[in-house]
């Protein structure tokens, strides 16, 4: 974001004004006919050549200024609208010169010394400033109905604003158009986005609130954690925030937040890897191999022998129970883990050749670790002959039968293995020339011949 900041040319544009003009400071609660007439019947050109989108409801004339050194005079008028920011429009330069605008929020901001710079808004329809606010808030998609606002400032083509919001969370900065428009586009981002030694900062919330919208992901994500230590890492180009909470236990998660402030995902620092350059508050190698400890105490506990050597979860999630593939320094034949969220109790494990079955493919793991299992399964039912070259999953029938295709590695052609699916356990071995009504039989290369 560009740096911007209340403009030099506005700061003297309303000092100029300041004397013999009334000013919200003076509580005035009318203002005479003769200058709302007059503000009334300039406003909608002034409207017009500024390019301010603005459905005009009130106006008033503050006032005419000359300038000591050219003699140039300027004339200042106030506008209220309808539905958005009020506007302070100045004329000035020669007959054709666009007006210059600024919101009534600029106005109101303290001069360096901190005392009310002289011509602010004051007609009736201006005196709120966070309701001109609502209809760019809306359009740059957050939920926020602002309890505190402040003009930050602008720039030649946008005005920004921070707000602190009714339903808690760190605020926003907005951008709006300059001068502002509801047909023109709108953003806000977060206040944990800047940093507070910088130009572009917030001021209505300290940085503690604004990290306080981890604990409200995490509490959303359902992850189990103590809270140690939370962190801002960035926005990605999709629109999206990322922060990392740390846990007491010496897990942590990768948290990101959707561009209307709800959860997206929570991911453990032992996956995190892909976000930003993983985690720096959870040291991520010592929580992967206190995590394949885990698994290989669960698998084992389950009657699989496999010292967990890598693991990648699967992105589902069945009642409550966690899918992890694994991968075994001990076997070449890996497994697919079904893991409930306690371990105290017994985990579902489904080795590489047969968890397709279960719908889950193994990647990690290669195809030919697994060969070994199907040939035994064909010893099983009394084919001897065949060791197991390749393999295919054909799929689960209606009456829950299972089947698997294999090619053998003498080149003649293969077999399905028919499975029982509770347990999973061969039953019989069908001839590839036998199997043309096994949703359409035989598809290897060899099994084709």
């Amino acid at each position: 974001m560009r740096t911007f900041g209340l403009g030099l040319a506005i700061a003297v544009i309303i000092s100029t004004f300041s004397a013999g003009v009334a000013s919200a400071a003076d509580k005035a609660p009318d203002v005479p006919k003769e200058l709302r007439a007059k503000g009334m019947a300039a406003a909608p050109a002034l409207i017009t050549a500024s390019g301010a989108q603005c459905n005009l409801a009130d106006a008033r004339f503050v006032g005419d200024s000359v300038d000591a050194k050219t003699k140039a005079k300027s004339s200042l008028y106030e506008v209220a609208c309808t539905g958005g920011e009020g506007l302070l429009i100045l004329q000035a330069g020669p007959a054709g010169t666009p007006p210059t605008t600024f919101t009534c929020m600029e106005a109101a901001t303290p001069g360096p010394d901190g005392k009310p710079r002289g011509s602010q808004c004051i007609l009736p329809g201006n005196l709120d400033p966070k309701a001109g606010l609502a209809p760019y808030i809306a359009k740059a998609g957050i939920v926020c109905t602002p309890d505190k606002v402040r003009a930050i400032g602008h720039s030649a083509t946008n005005v920004y604003f921070e707000l602190a919001c009714h339903e808690g969370g760190g605020g926003y900065i907005l951008q709006t158009s300059s001068p502002p428009s509801a047909d023109k586009p709108a953003s806000a981002n977060p206040c944990i986005m800047f940093d507070p030694s910088s130009n572009e900062h917030c001021e209505l919330t300290d940085r503690a609130t604004q990290l306080a919208v981890v604990d409200t992901l995490l509490a959303k994500s359902g992850k189990p954690c103590v809270i140690k230590d939370r962190s801002f890492v960035g926005a990605t180009q999709s629109g999206t925030n990322l922060y990392e909470v740390a846990c007491q236990d010496g897990k942590g998660y990768m948290l990101e937040q959707k561009a209307d402030g709800s959860l997206n995902v929570a991911v453990p620092c032992t996956e995190a890897d892909s976000f930003a350059g993983g985690c720096k508050l959870t040291d991520s190698r010592q929580a992967k191999t206190e995590q394949s400890a885990l698994y290989t105490s669960l698998a084992k506990k389950a009657g699989f022998d496999c010292d967990v050597s890598g693991y990648a979860p699967f992105a589902v999630n069945i009642n409550g129970k966690e899918v992890v593939e694994l991968t075994c320094s001990n076997r070449p034949d890996g497994a697919v883990g079904v893991f409930p969220a306690s371990s105290s109790q017994t985990a579902d494990i489904y080795d590489c050749a047969h968890s397709e079955l279960k719908s889950f493919r193994c990647s990690l793991n290669k195809p030919a670790g697994s060969y070994p299992k199907l040939t035994a399964d064909l010893q099983a039912v009394g084919k001897t002959s065949c060791t197991v070259s390749e393999a295919r999953t054909i799929g689960v029938s209606a009456d829950q039968q299972g089947f698997i295709e294999v090619g053998c590695s003498d080149g003649l052609p293969g077999f399905v293995i028919q499975y029982s699916m509770s347990p999973i356990k061969p039953t019989k071995a069908i001839l590839c020339a036998e199997a043309s009504g096994i949703n359409g039989g035989c598809t290897l290369p060899h099994n084709k011949k």
